[in-house]
């Protein structure tokens, strides 16, 4: 069974893209066939893969109707590792969904997912940071939400909002919708800050945090030069440093989605 993943908060810079583009390196890698759906219009996962316009169809296409999904996926530098580009013309998606009064706008992206659900292990969709009908598609079209946590102040500000929307949609369009977990990010072990974020999503929530291959220690991602290097090179951290930290904990998280 395929099972379609959405990398989701409404807060920008906290690894959302880059936690889609290395889960879906890591699954890759682990000998799963793994479909990357880039669907933020700042399209940072589509670079961080090293597409740079040398693609002539993306996301906003499927959207509009023009194109299948099929019909626009690429192959990358990974075995097993596909993926659909954005652009910043997916800016205006929202205009066109109401001034052609679209209907069920907020499925078309499940719609288009579903003519090729079964071709893939795991569909992974990047969304932007923002509550808006583009991220209402991507958990539409989801089975299960990763929600990745900063660890600095104001980590927790702004998730309860995020939380009511996941309620909202789980109730009203999708009510499959769970949340796999929460992740860690930018974590450093010198920050009393950084633990101290771990350790209230500990109390919070406990039982949807990621464990290791051992089972014991919590997958925190941790904060790395080589993993913010990456994306400026068009590689996953595993083609760039795969034995770097930052490499190392997005293959745990890998494993501990593999592991269930």
């Amino acid at each position: 069974m395929s099972e379609v993943i959405t990398v989701a908060n409404q807060k920008g810079g906290v690894g959302k893209t880059t936690t889609a583009v290395n889960l879906s390196a890591a699954l890759a890698l682990a000998g799963k066939k793994a479909l990357l759906i880039d669907i933020d219009p700042q399209s940072n996962a589509t670079t961080g893969l090293g597409f740079r316009n040398n693609y002539e169809f993306n996301i906003y296409h499927v959207l509009i109707g023009r194109k299948k999904l099929s019909q626009i996926i690429l192959k990358t530098d990974i075995k097993n590792l596909y993926f659909a580009p954005s652009n910043i013309g997916l800016v205006g998606i929202e205009k066109e969904f109401y001034d052609n009064n679209t209907k069920e706008r907020e499925l078309i992206l499940k719609n288009a997912i579903s003519e090729i659900k079964n071709d893939y292990d795991f569909i992974i969709i990047d969304s932007p940071p923002a509550l808006g009908s583009i991220t209402i598609n991507a958990l539409s079209a989801a089975d299960s939400v990763i929600i990745p946590i900063q660890c600095e102040f104001y980590a927790l500000e702004g998730l309860a909002q995020l939380l009511n929307t996941i309620k909202l949609i789980k109730k009203t369009i999708n009510p499959p919708l769970e949340i796999k977990g929460f992740l860690p990010t930018m974590f450093t072990t010198q920050n009393n800050l950084s633990r101290q974020v771990v350790a209230d999503l500990q109390q919070h929530f406990k039982n949807k945090l990621f464990l290791d291959k051992d089972g014991e220690a919590l997958v925190v991602i941790p904060r790395n030069v080589k993993l913010a290097e990456s994306p400026s090179f068009g590689k996953p951290i595993m083609l760039y440093d795969d034995k770097s930290p930052g490499s190392t904990a997005y293959q745990d998280l890998a494993y501990s989605i593999l592991a269930g």
